[in-house]
C-alpha cells in the first residue's frame, strides 16, 4: 500500500475505469419513453437562476450530512441569491421518496443511485441534462464516474459519488490470531481466518455484513455472485441466471457463514452504518463496506479501534474478485420550477475543487484530482486499493424495473438466510417472480 495517489496518471485511471464504465452502461430505453405517471414532467421551468431550491440526499455512506451542509454553506456564500434547503433520508427510503415527491415537484435536486437512471429517465422524473454538459467534463471525469447517470448516450445527472465495497479488517485481531493479511485476498482465506479468530476466542463472530432486507443485502450478494462466477441475467437479458451456478453458490456461501457462526447473526438486521458501528466497536474482525468506513473506523471520536483498520480489495472467489458498483449522481428534477438554480448548485458541489476538499469522505470523480498531493494525503492507504478495485466492478441488473426486481430478491435472499427456505428454493421463487418484470 505504499503507492502514492499522485502516481496514478490520468491515462492509467482512464484505463482502469473503462471497465467500470462498460459495466455501468444501462439498458437501452428510448429517451423520454415509458410512462409519465408520477413524474410532474411537464410542470418544470428554468426559473431565473435565483431563489430557493430543495435538495434531497441520503444519510449514510459517502459524504456525511456535515460535509453536505458545509458544501452548501460554501455555495451560498458564492451564490448569495440562491438559498438551498437540504434534507436527508436513509438510502432505503431514497428511491420511494423521490418517486412520491415527483407529482408535487417537492424537490429541485435529488441524489440518484446508478441503478435508477433507466427508470427515472423513462418516467421523466429527472431531467435530461446532456445538452448542459460542458464538453471538457466528458474527458476530465473518470470514465466509470461519467457513466453513473447515463443511458443510451444521454445524461440524467452529474456524477458525485464513485464507490465500491472493500474488505476492512481489524489489524490487531488479525495479528493476534497469527493470520497473514495477504491470506484475506480470497474468500477461502477469509473463512479460514474467521475460523482461527473464533477458535482462539479473539472475537465470537469474526464477520459482520449488511444483510438486512434492503438494497444493502443485494450489494453484498452481487459481489459474491461475481466472485463465484455467476450472473443475474442471461447475456441477452431475457432470462434469469441467478438461481443456478455462481448465483446459487453465493447464497449458499452466505448461509454457511451464518450456520457456522462465523457471521454475526445481527447481520440479517444490519445496514452499512450498523456494520460500521459494530466493526468500530471491536465486535468484528472483518467486514465489507463502502470507502467511507475507513476514516470513520479510524476516528477516535467514533471508534474504539482507531489506528487498527486495514483495507483490501474484495476477496476473490473461484471465478473473480469484483466489487459491486455503488456510484451515485445528482439530478435536476423534471418538475422543478427553478432548474437553472438547481443546475448551478449541482455544478458547484460536484466540481473538482469541492470534491477534492472532501476527498476524505468520498474519492473524487475527476481524473486530475488523483494527481493532487493534498487529495493523496487524505486516503494514502485506500487509493492503491481503489486503483485495483475500480478495474473490476460488477453491476446489478441494468433494467428499468430494477427496484421491483431488487425487492423480490431481497425478500427471497432473507428467506434463505433466516432458514425459511433452502437457498435453491428461495432463488427459484425469486426467479419465477422476476421473469414477469423483464418484458
Amino acid at each position: 500500500m505504499s503507492e502514492n495517489m499522485s502516481e496514478l496518471s490520468r491515462r492509467r485511471l482512464l484505463q482502469l475505469t473503462a471497465v467500470t464504465g462498460a459495466g455501468l452502461l444501462l439498458a437501452a430505453c428510448d429517451v423520454g419513453g415509458g410512462s409519465d405517471t408520477g413524474s410532474g414532467a411537464d410542470s418544470g421551468a428554468a426559473g431565473n437562476g435565483e431563489g430557493q431550491i430543495k435538495a434531497l440526499f441520503m444519510k449514510q455512506a459517502g459524504y456525511s450530512e456535515d460535509d453536505i451542509r458545509a458544501m452548501t454553506d460554501e455555495f451560498q456564500k458564492k451564490y448569495p441569491k440562491i438559498k438551498v434547503e437540504p434534507s436527508f433520508v436513509a438510502y432505503e427510503a431514497l428511491h420511494d421518496k423521490i418517486v412520491a415527491a415527483a407529482p408535487a415537484s417537492t424537490f429541485d435536486v435529488v441524489l440518484i443511485d446508478v441503478i435508477w437512471p433507466a427508470e427515472f429517465g423513462s418516467k421523466r422524473i429527472v431531467t435530461d441534462v446532456t445538452d448542459q454538459f460542458p464538453a471538457e467534463w466528458k474527458s476530465d471525469m473518470l470514465g466509470g464516474a461519467l457513466a453513473t447517470a447515463a443511458y443510451r448516450d444521454r445524461y440524467y445527472g452529474v456524477p458525485w459519488i464513485l464507490d465500491t465495497k472493500y474488505l476492512f479488517y481489524n489489524t490487531d485481531m488479525i495479528s493476534k490470531a497469527g493470520v497473514d493479511p495477504a491470506s484475506l485476498s480470497t474468500w477461502d482465506g477469509v473463512l479460514t481466518a474467521a475460523q482461527t479468530l473464533k477458535a482462539k476466542k479473539i472475537v465470537e463472530h469474526p464477520l459482520i455484513w449488511s444483510w438486512k432486507q434492503a438494497e444493502a443485502l443485494v450489494c453484498d450478494y452481487t459481489q459474491l455472485v461475481g466472485a463465484f462466477g455467476g450472473k443475474f441475467l442471461s447475456d441477452d437479458g431475457k432470462s434469469i441466471a441467478f438461481n443456478t451456478g455462481g448465483g446459487l453458490q453465493a447464497l449458499e456461501f452466505m448461509k454457511r457463514t451464518l450456520d457456522t457462526k462465523l457471521t454475526n447473526p445481527n447481520s440479517v438486521e444490519s445496514l452499512e452504518e450498523d456494520v460500521r458501528k459494530i466493526f468500530s466497536d471491536g465486535q468484528a474482525a472483518m467486514a465489507l463496506n463502502w470507502t467511507y468506513m475507513f476514516n470513520a473506523a479510524n476516528d477516535p471520536q467514533q471508534s474504539k479501534i482507531a489506528g487498527k483498520v486495514g483495507v483490501a480489495t474484495t476477496p476473490s472467489g473461484p471465478a473473480s474478485a469484483p466489487g459491486v458498483n455503488g456510484s451515485m449522481a445528482l439530478s435536476v428534477c423534471s418538475g422543478s420550477r427553478n432548474q437553472k438554480a438547481a443546475w448551478t448548485y449541482i455544478s458547484y458541489i460536484t466540481s473538482a475543487g469541492v470534491q477534492d476538499k472532501y476527498a476524505k469522505s468520498s474519492l473524487p470523480c475527476w481524473t486530475k484530482s488523483y494527481d493532487d498531493p493534498a487529495v493523496a494525503s487524505t486516503l494514502p492507504q485506500v487509493v492503491p486499493v481503489a486503483k485495483k478495485q475500480l478495474a473490476n466492478l460488477i453491476a446489478r441488473p441494468q433494467v428499468p424495473r430494477y427496484n421491483e426486481i431488487s425487492q423480490i430478491l431481497q425478500a427471497e435472499l432473507q428467506n434463505a438466510l433466516l432458514n425459511r427456505k433452502p437457498p435453491k428454493k428461495a432463488l427459484d421463487d425469486a426467479a419465477e417472480q422476476v421473469r414477469t418484470l423483464l418484458s
